[in-house]
């Protein structure tokens, strides 16, 4: 079974820098990096090629231009460029844990996505974990909140169950799934402009196409760097495609990883 560490990202090289270093420290190394860059200027291509230099793993750059907000096209273009069977997703300001990756392979089931928490850095410490270049930390570290979620205790992970449909608790900056299944569905919609619901109504339709949701809880933890929340411009429209993707059970889209295949 191939892995695919899919990473996406926009103009936060100091962010990214501090992922990429936590990738390749990881227990057990993906077979491949692929970096979805909705539009970063050449400060991102630079850290990317820095890094591609030191890796003993593939790293790839798939970019678009800047446009404004298409997570869900260079989503769908990033997957596209990969042959992996499996695909672990975060997002360019999620530090992972060194047993990240190990984590989700561990859980990994057809038929199935899972879902993680993330443990939140604090405000106040962001600069200082930045410039220190820091990627450990642990119950008692003083930048995080939500310190339950830093608890690593695998076996008890095994106590959360599969189920059907989408859960309250699920974020899209923590999620793996089987590239068969996103590619059955089409991929993300790429009717998604501007933040919010790309996320979940991919697994929405992934759970109306009979794939099922596991939680992994005190296992696979990111840490979550604070950023400002991006515009919200377009958020109503996307709720509303969300909700007609739950009212119609919708589970192909027509603008989808098609165009790239």
């Amino acid at each position: 079974m191939k892995i695919a560490l899919l990473i996406s990202t926009y103009n936060w090289p100091e962010s990214l820098e501090l992922v990429l270093k936590s990738a390749l420290t990881q227990t057990q190394l993906p077979d491949e990096i692929i970096i979805a860059d909705d539009g970063s200027n050449d400060r991102t291509k630079l850290l990317i090629e820095q890094f591609s230099q030191q890796s003993h793993i593939p790293i790839h750059h798939v970019w678009q231009e800047d446009i404004g907000f298409r997570k869900s096209k260079i989503l769908n273009k990033a997957i596209a460029q990969t042959s992996s069977d499996y695909i672990i997703q975060i997002d360019g300001d999620c530090i992972m844990h060194k047993n990240f990756v190990k984590d989700h392979l561990i859980e990994a089931k057809k038929g199935m996505y899972l879902y993680g928490s993330r443990v939140n850095i604090l405000p106040n410490f962001v600069s200082d974990i930045l410039l220190k270049k820091k990627i450990s930390f642990n119950l008692f570290s003083k930048e995080i909140k939500n310190r339950t979620r830093s608890l690593h205790i695998p076996f008890l992970s095994k106590l959360f169950k599969e189920h059907q449909g989408i859960s309250k608790k699920f974020r899209g900056c923590n999620v793996s799934y089987w590239r068969e299944d996103f590619i059955n569905i089409n991929g993300y919609n790429e009717d998604f402009e501007g933040w919010g619901r790309e996320d979940s109504d991919l697994v929405i339709r992934l759970g109306n196409n009979g794939v099922k949701a596991k939680r992994i809880r005190y296992s696979a933890i990111v840490y979550h760097i604070y950023h400002k929340i991006n515009s919200k411009q377009n958020f109503e429209l996307n709720d509303k495609i969300q909700n007609e993707t739950i009212e119609k059970k919708t589970i192909r889209v027509s603008r989808g990883i098609n165009q790239y295949l």
